[in-house]
């Protein structure tokens, strides 16, 4: 990639008419990096930024100035490339700063990379948004393409490969699918009290054939439902762990063995999880109802998520979702989907479609070709179950619901001889 031209964007906060330091700044820098051989698409107010932008493949949209309404804003909004923003003027923009202030973070949180042409500038935008804000000289552009070239290096060195173990791949296309739920939880979690059998059953009833289960700060479920599975010889269960850290969110950890600790940093979490030769699962990533981790602990750890929760029936607003899948396809990170199950009747509710597998390396090459479908399920429904179910009920793991059955709502799936579930 060091060598190969860039599909770049440059989005100008003005109109083809006007003229100010930004757009002088966007202009030098997009004449240099066409001289070096990079292709340059120009935006500017008033273009229609929506359908420039999906009318080619684009590594990096660099936008100027993004505050609203313009084009920069615009394309904010619609990009779903690496995005780098300069700011150059280092007066407060009132409605941004403090009417707007929360809705320009969203869209802020969208940008990878932030740089300034000004140290005052960036010690204004520090004081309401605060991040990492790299200084680009404005006066020589060479030197300014240079800077920016490499910032563009450097964030599409991060995204993941997509090819990922085409060995591994070859071997299991020709096993046969199988559906998946990868995000749930049972009575070994503190807000759940779905039994581990009612769970499983469940699942086979529904035409599952492998499932995660993902108690809180929890393992024991998970192995009491894979020893179940084992029993029964046709569902896989994934034992896993939805692990709360100490102040940057959640994260689940595929394929484990042993419980890890809550409390823990994201990144010595991480290490935990790798050390059981796990995988790292983000579920619902930007649901503020939910301890996640924001935008800049995401950027720290892109790294290391194998896979990225990008539907989740629970999220009560689709744009946190919606979200999800914008930083799933900018980095190239395997998408991945659960039901996020409290309670039996949700279960499936969202499931992928994949070949089946054998531990972790095959499951996350199965997952790159994955399906994803949905199936309705009332949110307002299953969320009121759950209440019903846990409320009043003491906080603690192995809680029972009274006469627990498994729920119906499929067609059971008949006993295959001889297939046994994984132990990984």
């Amino acid at each position: 990639m060091a060598s190969e031209p860039l599909s770049i964007a440059q989005v100008f906060p003005v109109r083809r008419t006007g003229v100010n330091p930004a757009a002088r700044f966007a202009t030098a820098v997009s004449e240099e990096l066409e001289r070096r051989g990079h292709e340059v698409l120009r935006v500017k107010t008033g273009d229609p930024v929506r359908r420039l932008l999906k009318s080619r493949p684009l590594d990096i949209v660099h936008v100027h100035d993004p505050f609203a309404p313009s084009a920069p804003s615009a394309a904010l909004r619609h990009s779903f490339s690496l995005n780098v923003a300069t700011f150059h003027d280092p007066r407060e923009r009132v409605l941004a700063s403090q009417v707007a202030r929360p809705l320009v973070e969203i869209f802020f949180g969208r940008i990878d990379a932030r740089t300034v042409t000004r140290p005052e500038t960036a010690e204004l935008l520090e004081r309401f948004f605060p991040a990492s804000y790299e200084l680009v000289g404005e006066d020589d552009r060479s030197r300014a393409a240079d800077e920016l070239e490499a910032i563009y290096r450097r964030l599409l060195a991060r995204r993941h490969d997509p090819a990922g173990d085409p060995e591994v791949r070859e071997r299991i296309s020709q096993r046969p699918l199988i559906e998946v739920d990868l995000h749930m939880h049972t009575d070994h979690s503190g807000d759940c009290a779905t039994p581990v059998d009612v769970l499983v059953n469940t699942a086979r009833d529904r035409g599952l054939g492998a499932i995660a289960v993902t108690d809180h700060n929890e393992v024991s479920g998970a192995i009491e439902a894979r020893k179940l599975a084992e029993e029964l010889g046709d569902i896989k269960v994934i034992v896993a762990e939805e692990v709360k850290t100490a102040e940057q969110g959640e994260v689940i950890g595929l394929f484990l063995e042993e419980k890890i600790p809550k409390g823990l940093t994201m990144a010595e979490t991480i290490r935990e999880i790798r050390a059981q030769g796990g995988l790292v699962y983000v579920p619902h990533p930007f649901d503020r109802f939910h301890s996640v981790p924001d935008y800049e602990h995401l950027l720290d750890m892109v790294e290391e998520i194998d896979l990225l929760e990008v539907f989740n029936p629970r999220v009560a607003l689709t744009s946190f979702n919606e979200e999800a899948v914008r930083f799933a396809r900018k980095y190239r990170i395997v998408p991945a989907a659960g039901s996020d199950s409290h309670v039996a009747q949700g279960l499936g509710s969202v499931r992928q479609r994949i070949h089946d597998f054998d531990g972790a390396a095959e499951f996350l090459e199965a997952m790159r070709d994955a399906d994803i479908t949905r199936k309705h399920k009332n949110l307002v429904y299953v969320q009121t179950l759950k209440f019903l179910q846990t409320t009043g009920r003491p906080k603690a793991p192995k809680r029972r619901v009274p006469d627990a059955k498994p729920v119906r709502g499929g067609r059971p799936r008949r006993r295959k001889e001889g297939r046994r579930a994984s132990k990984s």
